[in-house]
């Protein structure tokens, strides 16, 4: 049984992310009428100067040492090869895929689309929004970045397979957007499979045809086919993907539960017969057992999975976690480490970086730490909060 103070509970005391940052009809109104059904524009949703300036741009691109494939090149509707904006960065950064910021500013003056991906991974304001996003969500979040010149066009008429609420950062761009040819397709699922209804669908009229400025937030559920162009300005936006859960994700995990459980039946492990002699009737078996092992699976089980692939916990200092350990002491201050999901079930702490077992004596404590809020060692124990500095549950709090 989950412990109703588990991280994130789903208790929200002020708006979230959505609601402060992305739309403006309230998050009961956007889940019940938008989410994954139609897409959404929202004028002047927001200030996103702190997430994302041509500034910051130009110093991922110049100073970072970014690699592919966190950048992408894009012109005309086709990707430039990595050749083309890569090359060894020098004595002692030889590694011949690093970003080369002369070839790159060369591709961006012809007219090309430069992309950031994963800046959720390589941008501290758009990690904590995403992080904080995907919480209020429950699905994985993946931030990217499109910067496009004046007139440019990246790519061609085409539909994703994640849900994506675009940010307008700077300058403006025209979207041109009709209805799916495949609605809600699975991440295996991609446009090019259904390239030739996407043309035909796209030389039609458009369903939305704007264009988005600074401060502007278009979601668009997957499947939505859509193009975009650049006007008489560079133009920045993000693109939000939501990596979206489904059913038949649901489906996948618990039957995967079930197999992992008929792996412990010795029915199951028994070799087929020699030349396959009544396969029929080992068919019907196999199809009676997996009809009951999936009856009696713990319902539970594959939203566990699903919420352990969910995304990444929250970053950690090796450093200062080192020195949080050897300076402790019982006024020392910890708290939770952000995004582990962390629950307790019965006498073990389940969360995204293991499954630790919790003594009697220490669940108090365990307890206490799951309102995420800041705690003294000696509240929680002084032992207990070694214990979890080193495994990578709780951090020193910040000072």
């Amino acid at each position: 049984m989950s412990n109703p103070r588990a991280q994130h509970s789903g208790m929200r005391t002020r708006p979230g992310v959505l609601e402060s940052r992305l739309i403006d009809i309230g998050r009961e109104k956007f889940a019940r009428e938008i989410w994954g059904r139609t897409p959404l524009l929202t004028r002047r949703a927001g200030e996103f100067s702190d997430l994302c300036t041509a500034e910051g741009i130009d110093e991922l691109i110049s100073r970072r040492g970014l690699r592919t494939p966190f950048l992408r090149v894009a012109k005309d509707g086709t990707s430039l090869p990595d050749s083309s904006f890569t090359s060894p960065a020098g004595a002692g950064a030889t590694i011949g895929d690093q970003l080369d910021d002369t070839m790159l500013w060369r591709s961006f003056a012809d007219g090309a689309t430069l992309v950031l991906h994963a800046l959720h991974r390589t941008w501290e304001p758009i990690s904590r929004f995403g992080t904080d996003l995907s919480t209020e969500l429950g699905h994985p979040i993946q931030v990217n970045a499109y910067i496009t010149p004046p007139g440019g066009r990246g790519f061609d008429h085409h539909y994703d397979v994640h849900d994506v609420f675009v940010v307008q950062i700077e300058g403006t761009k025209r979207w041109v957007i009709h209805e799916p040819v495949h609605p809600a397709p699975l991440r295996h699922q991609p446009w090019t499979d259904h390239r030739a209804a996407v043309t035909r669908t796209a030389a039609g009229p458009a369903c939305i045809d704007t264009l988005l400025e600074p401060g502007d937030c278009l979601y668009l559920p997957r499947g939505w086919i859509h193009a975009a162009e650049a006007r008489d300005e560079t133009s920045i936006h993000l693109t939000v993907g939501v990596h979206n859960w489904t059913r038949h994700a649901l489906a996948e995990q618990l039957v995967r539960a079930t197999l992992d459980a008929l792996g412990d039946d010795p029915e199951m492990r028994r070799t087929l017969p020699v030349g396959l002699d009544g396969i029929g009737d080992e068919i019907g078996a196999v199809r009676e057992r997996l009809m009951t092992a999936l009856v009696e699976a713990d319902p539970t089980s594959p939203f566990d999975r699903i919420r352990r692939e969910q995304g990444r916990p929250a970053p950690l200092g090796p450093l200062s976690q080192l020195a949080a350990v050897l300076d402790l002491h019982p006024d020392t201050t910890v708290r939770l480490r952000g995004a582990l999901h962390a629950r307790l079930e019965g006498s073990y702490l389940v969360t995204r970086v293991g499954r630790f077992a919790v003594p009697k004596e220490d669940l108090p404590g365990v307890t206490r730490l799951l309102d995420g809020e800041t705690h003294r060692a000696k509240t929680l124990g002084v032992d207990l909060v070694e214990r979890f500095l080193r495994a990578g549950i709780l951090t020193p709090a910040e000072r």
